[in-house]
């Protein structure tokens, strides 16, 4: 890995650009026949400044917009919890009905057993898909202010047009003062469907790709075979996975490339693991048997612990298992974001068995 910036030259520890949605949870219900639900904040790249803010003690902010309305600003109350730096929040004004801009909305149950998790997004021309480049000044955010980390990804990039520009734009400007500049591939399809599909995502992503220090995710959306994880035991899982790596490393020189490993028995019961590929050596982290309450957020939960470990000057090995311990426990409660501690973390990894703690 390259040399990370020191805090004292920093104002953050780590910087994401996205989008942050209201989601409803209906609890055990379906979405269609729930009468209730409970909200939470959340968004893929938002997600990780979350974790590294709330369960590890960094300091972070969230590059994005919203609507200026009630709902944005319920989405800003759920920030402040998080404890996320919002200073570079653009706050678009509101037309009454959302005839121009809006902000977005994710529905998602958690399925169980033989019922898959299920999610449906109302986002479309939401405040933050609207933003072109020009509309932040990259060069005062990464060369006044700074940040040791830039996060963004898939998600963000697959909302608009413009929204690869604005990423490109400042991915730019992040290696231009020395930041380290992550990507999270998340493909979605629901966001490429009508815009191209997959090819259009892997063409977006192979355009950013050699802006990227850290690739994380699915290494398909650049095109790469990945396998599935139910298709094959570990062992063969694993194995297919570092081919691929390998094959993606021939073409782009990234420094560091990780991946949670899941393999589902249910949708609540999976062997669960992570891969990280960094100075020419493969790191695997302890693989669990997991009991999972709710999946949504778990590979951005374990790309903050990988990333806190980068931070803070740990090896590879080590930061690879602290993002698994994180995407563990992530998927132990409700709604996208982690309510685990640190400590919690680090029990995890050294192995402790889940008994009362009093």
């Amino acid at each position: 890995m390259k040399a990370i910036k020191p805090k004292s030259e920093c104002r953050w520890d780590l910087l994401s650009l996205g989008e942050v949605m209201l989601r409803f949870d209906p609890g055990d219900k379906r979405i269609w026949t729930a009468r209730s639900f409970d909200v939470y904040e959340g968004g893929g790249e938002y997600n990780v400044a979350r974790g590294l803010k709330r369960c590890f003690g960094l300091e972070t902010a969230i590059a994005t917009a919203l609507s200026d309305n009630p709902i944005g600003r319920l989405i800003q109350d759920l920030i402040y919890q998080g404890g996320v730096d919002q200073s570079l929040i653009r706050w678009v004004e509101f037309d009454g009905v959302g005839r121009a801009v809006r902000n977005g909305l994710n529905f998602t149950e958690r399925g169980f057993g033989v019922r898959a998790p299920l999610g449906c997004y109302d986002r479309g021309h939401t405040a933050v898909s609207q933003l072109k480049p020009g509309d932040v000044d990259w060069n005062d955010v990464f060369g006044r202010l700074g940040s040791r980390w830039f996060h963004t990804g898939g998600i963000f990039c697959g909302l608009s047009e413009s929204a690869p520009e604005v990423a490109w734009e400042a991915m730019k400007a992040a290696r231009r003062y020395g930041t380290v500049v992550s990507y999270d591939l998340n493909y979605r399809d629901s966001l490429w469907r009508a815009a191209g599909g997959r090819r259009r995502a892997e063409e977006v992503n192979r355009r950013l790709a050699p802006l990227v220090d850290v690739i994380l995710g699915d290494f398909s959306a650049l095109g790469f075979e990945m396998p599935r994880g139910e298709e094959h035991s570990l062992d063969v899982y694993v194995a297919r996975l570092k081919e691929a790596i390998l094959a993606m490393l021939k073409e782009f020189p990234f420094q560091m490339v990780a991946t949670n490993l899941r393999k589902p028995k249910t949708a609540t019961n999976s062997d669960c693991g992570a891969l990280c590929w960094c100075d020419g050596q493969f790191y695997e982290a302890t693989s669990r048997n997991l009991e999972i309450f709710d999946c949504v957020g778990g590979g951005d939960s374990f790309a903050s612990g990988l990333i806190y470990g980068a931070l803070t000057g740990h090896d590879p090995q080590w930061s690879v298992e602290s993002g698994a311990a994180h995407c563990a426990l992530t998927m132990t409660t409700p709604g996208d974001t982690s309510m685990a501690t640190l400590n919690e973390v680090l029990q995890v990894m050294d192995g402790a068995a889940a008994r009362i703690a009093r």
